[in-house]
């Protein structure tokens, strides 16, 4: 298997947005204290832009193919076995994937018309998070299980 790159795109906006997060909690704390009248928005914005960290980050880590899974029992298979083994457990997470994909468009087109409490956007922004992050992990799945990585575990060796 070749390295995946250090920085991709995935990583580098949840870092930026992680930055953000910090910026915006500082002045929200800051806006507690006799130093300044805090914003009304932050409390709303500093959960939004953890929302989309998260579901960001989590794309990140499916790219760097380090998600927890059971990886010690695969390790004890033969290479052909574990391949066919984690591909059936790839699928099964291209389902459950697809139908989350499906549940985030569904409430996406839902929330275009709500709009947020304190934040000049529709809610339909939040939970595009859910709906962009399925598919960039489809799309990371589905390059696994079509390069034949499935099996791949990092650190181990067929036996």
């Amino acid at each position: 298997m070749r390295p995946s790159r250090k920085y991709s795109l995935e990583g580098t906006i949840a870092a930026i947005l992680f930055l953000i997060l910090i910026a915006i909690v500082a002045v929200q704390i800051l806006g507690r204290t006799p130093v300044m009248r805090g914003p009304v928005w932050t409390e709303e914005a500093a959960r939004w832009v953890w929302v989309w960290m998260a579901f960001i980050g989590i794309a990140e880590v499916e790219r760097q193919n380090r998600h927890l899974r059971m990886g010690f029992i695969g390790a004890m298979l033969p290479r052909r076995i574990r391949t066919v083994v984690f591909t059936i457990v790839d699928l099964a997470y291209l389902g459950v994937m697809a139908q989350l994909c499906w549940i985030g468009w569904k409430t996406v087109d839902r929330t275009l018309a709500a709009s947020s409490v304190t934040l000049p956007f529709p809610t339909a922004a939040l939970y595009a998070s859910a709906f962009l992050c399925s598919i960039l992990v489809i799309h990371r799945i589905l390059r696994r299980i079509l390069s034949g990585r499935s099996g791949d575990i990092e650190g181990t060796e067929a036996p």
